[in-house]
């Protein structure tokens, strides 16, 4: 087990200040059960009063020491406003030696947090940590994948789970029973070894949203460290509280938003090089018109279509532009405050 104070936790709100209440109510509970960390809770300007409303919730708390309210004043994004944090947090005294990220719109179980940390110490090569995820029914949403790809795009784009599987193309989603590596896992619950941030850096603050945690562990993963999934950490997660974008396995699906193609496509470029952005989304192209003619013989009419996503994929770039290559990644001595490179780069 691990020593106390040995992590901190981040929770970025946006205009969820009720779901904020509720989780540092949980928080408070995991510290009283399972030992002491402290907390920072970042506001990206969410301009509602929400900041307020927080502040109000700590007070009805005791005014607890562990818990630093930061109002920013920008809405930079998922990753921009955890770094804020992150950087705050790296740079006192006893900087810690893990971090948690927390979305706000999750509920930890008792010992999820202390899960995710007991992982980092028996493992030293392991970078990130993450948790199960729950719909509210209680079924398990996605928490641990593979990395994109080009032929995953082309899966994608067909909406053929079984092409992937004639084809021999591993599924984006990984469903494991015990703690153990993965490729990547989602942001709404998950826990960084501090050393492996100041190797490779922060998030890349070039995404807005979305993709940014994709592209940290890709950077992480090719630097010799592990990610690792811990199924026994289970969080519940409502999940597009503060974007619209649910996730899990939603019936409704509503259109993704421009930075969704903006980050995908500059995933991509980052990951995997000039050309990679153009040949993925021909990739979804392909496997979109595949789907397309299915549709016109009876089949695959069951299958749920994100609506305007061809458009979005057309609209929005298929080529990377030149700022998708340049790296943004936020380095550990970095002075806090400085505004996020994509809203240089409009």
């Amino acid at each position: 087990m691990i020593e106390r104070s040995a992590f901190s936790v981040v929770i970025v709100n946006y205009r969820t200040p009720e779901l904020v209440a509720r989780c540092l109510a949980l928080l408070a509970a995991e510290r009283a059960a399972h030992g002491g960390f402290d907390v920072v809770v970042a506001d990206g300007h969410s301009d509602d009063g929400s900041v307020e409303q927080i502040a109000a919730c700590l007070a009805g708390l005791g005014d607890p020491d562990w818990v630093d309210l930061l109002a920013l004043p920008f809405n930079g994004g998922f990753g921009w406003a955890n770094n804020q944090a992150m950087l705050r947090l790296l740079q006192r005294d006893d900087p810690p030696r893990f971090i948690a990220l927390l979305n706000p719109d999750t509920e930890i179980a008792p010992g999820a947090l202390r899960k995710l940390a007991d992982v980092l110490e028996r493992q030293p090569r392991v970078a990130a940590v993450g948790s199960q995820l729950f719909e509210p029914d209680g079924s398990r949403s996605g928490s641990a994948f593979r990395f994109p790809s080009i032929a995953r795009e082309f899966v994608r784009g067909s909406n053929t789970s079984a092409l992937g599987r004639w084809l021999g193309i591993a599924p984006t989603l990984v469903e494991i029973d015990q703690a153990g590596p993965v490729d990547w896992v989602t942001g709404a619950s998950v826990m960084l070894r501090a050393d492996a941030l100041r190797e490779v850096g922060l998030f890349d603050d070039g995404f807005f949203l979305y993709f940014e945690e994709v592209d940290l562990m890709h950077r992480l993963a090719r630097a010799g460290w592990q990610i690792w999934h811990e199924p026994e950490s289970h969080v519940m997660h409502i999940g597009g509280v503060s974007t619209g974008v649910p996730s899990g396995a939603a019936l409704v699906v509503p259109p993704r938003p421009r930075y969704w193609f903006a980050s995908r496509r500059r995933y991509f470029a980052r990951a995997y090089g000039p050309g990679a952005a153009l040949t993925a989304n021909l990739a979804w192209l392909a496997g979109h018109a595949l789907w397309r003619l299915r549709k016109l013989f009876g089949l695959g009419r069951a299958t749920i279509e994100v609506p305007s996503e061809l458009s979005g994929v057309l609209r929005y770039g298929l080529a990377a532009s030149a700022s998708d290559f340049h790296s943004a990644a936020v380095e550990w001595g970095d002075a806090p405050g400085a505004m996020p490179a994509w809203s240089r780069w409009k």
